[in-house]
């Protein structure tokens, strides 16, 4: 009976196989991506047909539908308890960029045909559309400056938020749910399929290879030396180049480029915090979508081909980055590009040039597709850092800042709880300068160019209030949200914004006789006082200005203003 049932298996699989396993994308023009219904079905009847195959529902998304993962193991076992190579593929993050969709589910259906040969050893787990909010918001006018296809999603979620502009501030439901799935899978390797935007030039596939060097010295180096070098060099054995992501908007690229940072609020950002080798897949958009789609799947291929073929050098050179970060050790915080190295792109392009505009008839660029040309140009792609902190032993978060705690337990980071009131010595941090946005990005008026003043402080904590040791697989995520002057920090996304706002204040015409005391008692404050007068003269003309310097040193100044909620511990 059970050969008899096999048999029956197999005739249906061949039949399937031959007919109804063609893709939405597969059986149009070249030029239809497949809605978010008809997605979901395709993978559901994979997941009925196929032993290697396995669907699961996830956290919800801000549709209020939720995320799924599919999860192709070629010895049935779809747990992620095993020391197994995992890929994460997330698809649909732009809607409006659908490549990664569709050959999504070409990639997983040839998995499960065998027509993709994978290791027991690699588990692939793809995400089949991130931003559902998006992709339900159907259109064919959203994306202006895109060749295909013929209708697509939308770029904002449900509450019109760019989901790759939110991994760290996590205020989506897509986001938190995400971070669930990362940490459940824990990839060794993350992709991200996007469409590029900004100039032209004859390819049809660029890359971001993520910032090599936040993910250490001999992560980092194995990453952009050996690993991404392979999987250009096997694209190229199927004809088609890849070349770095094409990182300019409204000019020329014949003067060269830089490498892409993507910080922590971008997918493979905040992939890299937890030592996971990332790539943004992003075609160019002018290509037509036929082709966008099959280059998008054969980098996909080549990326579990190169697993396959070099996992133990994959886990050993992740297992090393743990050994980069400890207590004590310097921790960049800041980058810019270090213009001291250059490389030369043999860069495949158009001739641009500037002519009159039909339209306002001002100067316009335009790219001449008659005139393609190959020529060297430079590319910046090496950063140097130009700010770092200390590693603390920990960092010591009072209970009551329960938004934070809810994010660091998340993404799964270790902690101990104190289990009675105590005196600690720690370092503390006062905000003594920050400039703030004047327009909204993703929902918040962002800081940046924030600086910090430290002292080294004995403060009672309270039972209950949570240490967070660096010693610990996530340290890099604890700097990068908890260290103030990071550029993806917390506080830099408004997470500590009632700390900027004194909640008490003085009467002048009550405080000026306070003052006038404590400057007669107390002969430094004076001096100092004084000597500020003399050296200002803003100041010195200022009459409030003067009351509330004197204010601010006296016992009645608040010490919540402007005062970091968050401790380290260096010992």
């Amino acid at each position: 009976m059970n050969k008899i049932v096999l048999v029956f298996v197999l005739i249906t699989q061949l039949c399937f196989s031959q007919n109804d396993w063609k893709t939405t994308f597969e059986k149009g023009n070249g030029n239809q991506s497949v809605t978010y219904e008809e997605c979901i079905a395709y993978y559901q009847k994979l997941d009925a047909y196929f032993e290697t195959i396995h669907m699961q529902e996830m956290g919800l998304t801000d549709s209020g539908k939720p995320l799924h993962i599919i999860i192709y193991s070629s010895d049935k076992d779809f747990s992620f308890t095993s020391d197994k190579t995992k890929i994460l593929i997330n698809n649909g993050i732009h809607p409006g960029e659908p490549d990664g969709i569709d050959a999504s589910m070409s990639l997983v259906r040839d998995l499960a045909l065998n027509k993709i040969k994978t290791s027991r050893n690699t588990q692939i787990i793809v995400i089949p559309v991130y931003n559902i909010d998006g992709m339900l918001n159907r259109n064919s006018s959203s994306r202006a400056n895109q060749n295909g296809p013929e209708s697509y999603g939308f770029r904002g979620n449900a509450r019109n938020f760019d989901l790759n502009r939110d991994f760290i501030k996590s205020d989506t439901r897509n986001a938190k749910s995400f971070q669930q799935i990362f940490h459940l899978v824990q990839p060794d390797i993350f992709l991200d399929n996007h469409v590029s935007n900004g100039a032209d030039y004859q390819y049809t596939f660029t890359c971001i290879a993520t910032q090599h060097e936040r993910l250490g010295n001999s992560l980092g180096n194995y990453f952009i030396n050996e690993m991404y070098p392979s999987l250009v060099k096997d694209m190229l054995k199927k004809k088609i180049d890849v070349v770095p992501y094409v990182n300019i908007h409204g000019a020329k690229p014949d003067l060269g480029y830089e490498q892409f940072t993507d910080t922590p609020r971008y997918a493979t950002g905040y992939t890299t915090l937890f030592h996971t080798l990332g790539f943004v897949p992003e075609t160019h958009m002018l290509k037509p979508y036929k082709d966008r789609v099959k280059v998008t799947y054969e980098f996909m291929v080549s990326t579990i081909n190169y697993a396959n073929q070099n996992a133990s050098q994959i886990k050993k050179y992740r297992q090393e980055a743990l050994k980069e970060y400890k207590a004590g050790d310097d921790y960049p915080l800041s980058w810019t590009i270090d213009s001291t190295k250059v490389s030369h792109l043999n860069f495949k392009g158009y001739e641009g040039k500037y002519i009159a505009s039909s339209v306002s008839g001002k100067e316009r660029l335009f790219y001449d597709k008659n005139r393609p040309f190959t020529r060297p140009i430079p590319f910046y792609a090496n950063y140097k850092p130009i700010s770092f902190v200390k590693i603390p032993k920990a960092y010591i978060v009072p209970q009551s800042q329960w938004p934070i705690l809810d994010l660091l337990k998340l993404n799964g980071l270790t902690y101990n709880i104190l289990d009675s009131d105590s005196i600690i010595e720690v370092e503390s941090y006062k905000i003594i300068e920050y400039q703030t946005s004047k327009s909204a990005y993703e929902g918040h008026y962002g800081h940046y160019n924030t600086k910090i003043s430290k002292s080294k402080e004995k403060i009672r904590f309270m039972k209950g209030d949570y240490l967070f040791p660096t010693n610990q697989f996530g340290v890099k995520y604890l700097l990068e949200t908890l260290e103030p002057e990071a550029v993806d920090s917390y506080f830099n996304w408004n997470f500590f914004d009632a700390i900027l706002q004194q909640k008490e204040y003085f009467s002048a015409y009550v405080f000026e006789d306070i003052a006038s005391e404590l400057l007669a008692k107390n002969p430094n404050l004076r001096d100092k006082f004084e000597t500020k007068k003399k050296e200002e003269k803003a100041f010195s003309e200022n009459g409030t200005a003067q009351l509330d310097w004197i204010y601010k040193h006296s016992i009645y100044y608040e010490k919540a203003h402007l005062q970091y909620p968050v401790y380290r511990t260096l010992e």
